[in-house]
């Protein structure tokens, strides 16, 4: 993800917004943050998919309607992830969002902020929870649309059978989630 600054909008166009862009460790690779000037976490996406950051990005401010600003997310921020690493996996529950999908994928990712941390939940009954049984790929999509990696748990969401199934920062990193929610309870 580049930290470079989007070409200032012409008079008559809508200001630029201002993202404050932070990158800390995690046992599972660096991650990016990034705040709103309230302070409110809007996107948390790993380094190495970028990728993903940026089509969100695009996607909610326009190609030029953003600016990253290197500094500091509030430290209530980091230091919730700091503690869930830790095995305090209940911390990223304080970080305050500003969700900036659609009504459906923003009712999807409250929920799946609810989905209790070291038991998975199958897309079905995430779909079933929000009173859409049959939108099951609706909610895998807006799952995969999530830009709060971690913070909106999406790695919670398995296949029918328990399996496995997509994750935009990699099945390794899924298993290393679910792994440390799941010892974190049985502590």
């Amino acid at each position: 993800m580049s930290m470079m600054r989007a070409k200032a909008p012409a008079r008559d166009e809508k200001a630029l917004v201002a993202l404050i862009a932070e990158t800390i460790d995690t046992p599972i690779g660096r991650l990016v943050l990034l705040a709103d000037g309230d302070g409110s976490l809007c996107a948390a996406e790993f380094e190495d998919c970028g990728h993903r950051l940026d089509r969100w990005l695009r996607r909610r401010f326009g190609p030029d309607g953003y600016v990253l600003l290197p500094g500091h997310v509030p430290a209530a921020t980091t230091k919730a992830f700091s503690d869930y690493f830790a095995g305090k996996i209940t911390a990223l529950d304080e970080i305050t969002v500003n969700l900036s999908g659609t009504d459906f994928q923003n009712a999807v990712w409250q929920a799946l902020r609810r989905v209790e941390p070291g038991k998975p939940l199958a897309y079905s009954a995430l779909a079933a929870h929000i009173g859409k049984p049959k939108a099951i790929r609706a909610v895998g999509a807006a799952n995969g649309a999530n830009p709060l990696s971690i913070v909106i748990p999406c790695h919670r969401l398995v296949g029918a059978g328990g399996d496995l199934v997509r994750y935009g920062g990699g099945l390794e990193r899924k298993r290393w989630l679910l792994d440390h929610e799941a010892n974190a309870r049985s502590a």
